[in-house]
């Protein structure tokens, strides 16, 4: 059964830090690029920050560039995303995603969310 549980969020003031964390489980994690995306409220869902299977490559939104920083480790089959320098524009629930395109079909797996909600 493949499970992706996302854990960290919480609320913190402007200006803070929060981790994020996404334990995989139920597929071989290390074969999958791995991925933040966010929601706020009446908005679509964004991505945030990706991360290639081996860890060698990283993308970032422009708006999240030089604050959030994405890593994993293979061994512990868990991402994580380093979040600094918070805004209130970056309150919204965060979804981990792993994807794999195998044999021409993407394959994807979502979280179930966490809640981030930056305010003083």
């Amino acid at each position: 059964q493949v499970q992706l549980v996302e854990s960290g969020g919480g609320l913190v003031q402007p200006g803070g830090s929060l981790r994020l964390s996404c334990a995989a489980s139920g597929f071989t994690f290390s074969t999958y690029a791995m991925s933040w995306y966010r929601q706020a409220p009446g908005k679509e869902r964004e991505l945030v920050a990706r991360i290639a299977s081996t860890g060698t490559t990283t993308n970032y939104a422009d708006s999240v560039k030089g604050r959030f920083t994405i890593s994993r480790d293979n061994a512990k089959n868990t991402v994580y995303l380093q979040m600094n320098s918070l805004k209130p524009e970056d309150t919204a629930v965060y979804y981990c995603k792993a994807t794999k395109v195998d044999r021409g079909h993407s394959v994807a797996y979502w979280g179930q969310g966490t809640q981030v909600t930056v305010s003083s």
